[in-house]
């Protein structure tokens, strides 16, 4: 499943495409038809992105509200010098067509339209979004000091922290050396604090260069060879590789039907 920073890149992506012009909006899988109509012709204002939902900002107060989902993805191509459209390859949900480019959805979990006042229902729902400048992580903090649950759930929970992901979730328990299992009461202010601006600075670099970045320069080096489908990561997908740092197995588990990765020794937990 996409985490925050892509939706937060696909946001910024497409208020260049189309943003302040009109588009064209069509259902090629003909699930959404209607809302692409109440769309299509209209000006597109902008685009915003909160944690894992996206919002297309249309003038007049409508808004295209996308949940990617586990298989939900985009595809951008380029307009034809002739004008002429290519044809929907599988099952496009929406296809939005704008004077250079067009983009193709598919796969969405939500793909419906909503009015304005809609998006604060959907927002409260959830919690702070660390690549937002009006995210508060004190409300992250709260919900983490008086939980029972393991800092593991909460970090993937969204109405925790909006955005984090299993690679996130896992990547940033292994840079900060905290064991997984530990009881969201048992993290420290300082502990939580030191995340969050990790998980910050992560998230930006997300963004900005489109892929997660988490491995630090020093345990890159001398690593051992990635195998196909692996990535450049400490804990994540290595279930079984030695750890970049102490050389243990890294360990996975199913954590509230999610997989988790860990090393034992680095997290405390051997």
């Amino acid at each position: 499943m996409p985490e925050g920073h892509t939706l937060h890149r696909l946001a910024r992506q497409h208020q260049r495409r189309y943003g302040r012009k009109p588009v064209t909006v069509t259902s090629p899988q003909g699930r959404f038809v209607e809302g692409a109509a109440s769309v299509s012709g209209r000006s597109f204002a902008k685009a915003s992105a909160w944690g894992k939902h996206l919002f297309h900002h249309y003038d007049g107060g409508r808004i295209v509200h996308v949940h990617l989902g586990l298989y939900g993805a985009f595809t951008e191509w380029p307009v034809p010098a002739n004008g002429i459209e290519p044809e929907a390859v599988g099952q496009v949900r929406m296809r939005i067509i704008g004077a250079d480019y067009g983009t193709d959805l598919r796969g969405p979990t939500v793909c419906e339209v909503i009015e304005e006042p809609d998006i604060a229902d959907v927002v409260a729902k959830l919690g702070p979004d660390p690549l937002r400048s009006d995210a508060d992580p004190e409300l992250a903090w709260r919900r983490i000091s008086k939980s029972r649950r393991s800092i593991g759930a909460l970090l993937m929970d969204q109405t925790v922290i909006a955005g984090v992901g299993n690679v996130y979730r896992s990547e940033l328990l292994f840079r900060h050396r905290i064991d997984p299992m530990r009881p969201g009461t048992t993290i420290s202010a300082t502990e939580f604090d030191a995340m969050w601006t990790d998980l910050v600075a992560l998230m930006k670099i997300g963004v900005r260069r489109g892929k997660i970045v988490v491995v630090r320069a020093e345990h890159d080096l001398g690593a051992p060879s990635y195998r196909k489908g692996r990535p450049r990561t400490y804990v994540y997908r290595r279930a079984g590789d030695p750890c970049r740092v102490c050389g243990d197995a890294i360990r996975t588990t199913e954590l509230e039907g999610r997989n988790l990765f860990w090393c034992p020794t680095c997290q405390g937990t051997g």
